[in-house]
């Protein structure tokens, strides 16, 4: 599995809430996790850290080898993860009401466990075609599942940013969690909500089809969210399966 990621203040915020990093255990499966804060002028810059630096601490000292683990690992750790981000903000004023959102995913020889909450997205790419894996918990896409709004309305609607689930914030931190066949050549994308709000579909597959390093495609998709605005932190981060080639 070979990972390049990059995160970016974007255009116009004063800080960077959002964090990323890729961590190995003891059984050298790989853990990928992207978050992007949410809260106060510092708030969401310790939730973020705090969720990336902890559940990957955490990781690291794991010997589990098969996705079921994984997935009991990761929602017992996503729930830990929660109280300890609400009782720091309980503990000091500035931080009061942090959050954030997170998704991540960890590899296996075939199989990915992908986890979300909030509006921070997975997607894959595979023979050409580029599918969200994720659903976001905002009240925007509630809307537009109820039929009340389309996904074009919900682009613009001015409640975009209302997240219904998080990490901190809530006592009940509801993560969703899935298992993925992994195939050769399949692209993951985990990203924050600065790029997909900025790019649709149809330029983000652009990017991922093209034959530049896996690093200058975040570069790539990083700047053409700057280049469209970029109101906000953007962190993109691919992961791609890539076919063993038989020796001869």
């Amino acid at each position: 599995m070979e990972i390049a990621y990059q995160t970016d203040i974007g255009q116009e915020r004063e800080d960077n809430q959002d964090y990323v990093g890729v961590f190995t255990n003891q059984e050298r499966l790989t853990f990928a996790i992207v978050a992007d804060g949410i809260g106060g002028h510092q708030g969401g810059d310790v939730a973020s850290s705090m969720a990336v630096s902890h559940i990957g601490y955490h990781f690291e000292q794991t010997a589990f080898e098969n996705p079921m683990q994984a997935v009991q690992w990761l929602s017992s750790e996503v729930r830990d993860e929660n109280e300890k981000i609400i009782d720091k903000s309980n503990q000091f004023k500035d931080l009061k009401g942090m959050g954030t959102t997170m998704v991540a995913a960890i590899f296996f020889d075939d199989q990915m466990v992908v986890a979300n909450i909030g509006d921070s997205r997975g997607y894959l790419r595979r023979n050409g075609e580029l599918h969200q894996l994720t659903e976001d918990h905002s009240l925007v896409n509630e809307l537009v599942k109820r039929g009340e709004i389309t996904e074009q309305e919900a682009k613009t609607h001015p409640q975009k940013n209302i997240i219904t689930r998080t990490l901190g914030i809530s006592p009940d931190a509801d993560i969703d969690i899935n298992l993925y066949q992994l195939e050769p050549d399949d692209q993951l994308l985990l990203c924050t909500d600065g790029l997909t709000n900025m790019l649709d579909n149809q330029q983000l597959e652009s990017v991922l089809q093209g034959s530049q390093s896996l690093q200058e495609k975040c570069q790539q998709l990083i700047k053409l969210a700057n280049q469209a605005g970029g109101p906000d932190n953007i962190t993109v981060l691919i992961a791609e399966n890539v076919r063993e080639v038989a020796k001869p």
